[in-house]
């Protein structure tokens, strides 16, 4: 003889419901951490700083609910174009995933198209999904970089960021004027010396 158990399942959450929950988890573990460091949670100038400081970090990190089909929103359009085209000082503003301190800077994104372009408010969409992360910039450069390759069919992508670190700048070797550069080159901005030297030249 087989016995089955059938548990009845739970109705399905109200949209933003689960959101909301993981809110209410986040508020109380930084109530938890104003607790840790010494302070009151119960002082005047406390009293909604879990709430605030859980909005916040959901904003920053906003971009884990983003897709790139979503982002590009079909924003993709023909053209005979074939000069490079470039798009510079994109604010970035982004979460170190070692110290939970931001970075920020600015990008520079360059492409030669191949029969299709993109709009031009996507390339820093595409920054901000990937930005509004726990990331490290290395990385950060090299997924808006082949995320634009793979979207747009380019003949080759380039990337550069600029960036300050403040857990470099306000913890540990505390240095101020420190900044940190990455790039990566695809395609053409590769293979071929003038493409990559115009992409940098015109990117100064």
């Amino acid at each position: 003889m087989i016995i089955v158990f059938i548990t009845p399942r739970p109705n399905p959450p109200h949209k933003g419901e689960g959101i909301h929950i993981k809110g209410k988890h986040m508020e109380e573990h930084f109530r938890q951490i104003i607790v840790a460091v010494g302070e009151d949670p119960k002082r005047e100038g406390l009293l909604k700083t879990p709430y605030r400081a859980a909005r916040a970090f959901e904003f920053m990190t906003q971009g884990y609910k983003k897709d790139i089909k979503e982002v590009v929103n079909g924003a993709i359009f023909t053209s005979d174009s074939d000069e490079m085209v470039i798009v510079k000082d994109i604010e970035l503003y982004s979460m170190c995933e070692h110290h939970l301190l931001p970075f920020l800077g600015r990008v520079h994104v360059g492409y030669v198209p191949n029969g299709k372009i993109i709009g031009l408010s996507k390339i820093a969409r595409i920054v901000d999904m990937y930005a509004r992360r726990l990331q490290v910039q290395e990385n950060l450069t090299k997924e808006i970089a082949k995320t634009l390759m793979e979207v747009t069919g380019a003949l080759g992508v380039g990337v550069v960021i600029e960036a300050k670190h403040l857990c470099m700048m306000m913890r540990g070797v505390e240095k101020q004027n420190s900044s940190m550069k990455t790039s990566c080159l695809l395609g053409v901005f590769r293979k071929d010396d003038a493409c990559r030297k115009e992409f940098l030249s015109l990117i100064q």
